[in-house]
């Protein structure tokens, strides 16, 4: 019963922008994620058309559990939130090698995903960042790789850390759970 529903929903999501109208199509299940926060579930649409590798390197972690638990440990309000640190202070990675950069077309705009990173473009690993609002002076110097297609009043709604800190969260949220699509029964 709930996979019919996670379907139905999946499947009547409208398509967002113009930059984001390719890519998978709102029923494939397999390049979707649902986060769920403790304010609600977020419907993830991946992109593996601009960013395989990136893609695939989050869907591994999340059929491993990797991500749940996992702090908003640098949040910034207007910004973004990130995540993905086991260590959770921003200096972690999963036992994985880091990734290429991917850089690619997609637009930093409110609700993109992109995969955070040291000062080396291929230094990506297991952190990602949700966009709160437009941040056109990251594209082509980040990776993007997906975007929230449904649920971003929960993304808006995970706690901030202060500017002057840098998003420094204290007591930050964390991520219930991050499942692919195709995997809840």
């Amino acid at each position: 019963m709930l996979r019919r529903t996670l379907l139905a929903a999946l499947a009547s999501l409208p398509a967002v922008g113009l930059a984001r109208a390719a890519g998978p199509a709102a029923d494939d299940r397999e390049n979707h994620l649902i986060l769920t926060l403790k304010s609600g579930k977020v419907v993830i649409r991946l992109r593996p058309d601009v960013a395989p590798k990136h893609v695939e390197r989050i869907k591994t972690l999340a059929r491993r559990g990797f991500y749940d638990g996992l702090k908003f440990h640098r949040v910034i309000a207007g910004f973004m939130a990130q995540t993905g640190d086991p260590k959770g202070d921003g200096t972690g990675g999963s036992d994985l090698p880091n990734l290429r950069a991917e850089f690619n077309p997609m637009p930093f705009e409110r609700g993109t995903l992109g995969m955070a990173r040291a000062s080396d473009p291929n230094s990506a690993n297991s952190q990602f960042f949700i966009m709160f609002a437009d941040g056109s002076f990251l594209n082509g110097n980040y990776t993007a790789f997906g975007e929230v297609v449904s649920g971003m009043e929960f993304v808006d709604q995970i706690k901030k850390g202060p500017k002057e800190a840098n998003g420094k969260v204290d007591d930050p949220d964390v991520i219930v759970k991050l499942q692919v699509a195709a995997d809840v029964k």
